[in-house]
């Protein structure tokens, strides 16, 4: 059975930092891409970045440039998300996913791209 389990999410102060984790098990973790995503109240789930099984290359959204970093441990099965320089509008639900494929050598970003997913975790950021 494949469980993705994501820690750290918390409330901070905006301009702070908060350093996401998640823990896959049940899965081979070294061949599949991983993604992380996010979801606001009353939105769509949106790709927050992603990294593939390779962990040489990264994908992230336009609004999380510069600020968040993936990054993935294969010897650990674990990935995890740097978010700096928060935000008020970072506030969401963040989900870490596993690519449906192995071994698929580009960067998706679609959810439907990720079969397996993580049960979230909230992130608030005040202002």
């Amino acid at each position: 059975q494949v469980q993705l389990v994501e820690s750290g999410g918390g409330l901070v102060q905006a301009g702070g930092s908060l350093r996401l984790s998640c823990a896959a098990s049940g899965l081979l973790f070294s061949r599949h891409g991983m993604g992380w995503f996010r979801q606001a109240p009353g939105k769509e789930r949106e790709l927050v970045a992603a990294i593939p099984w390779t962990g040489d290359s990264t994908l992230y959204a336009d609004s999380v440039k510069d600020r968040f970093t993936v990054s993935r441990d294969n010897a650990k099965n674990t990935v995890a998300l740097q978010m700096n320089s928060l935000k008020p509008e970072d506030t969401a639900v963040y989900y870490c996913a596993a690519d449906r494929w192995e071994f698929r050598l580009s960067v998706v970003a679609a959810p439907g791209d990720y079969t397996y997913w993580g049960q979230g975790t909230q992130v608030t950021v005040s202002s």
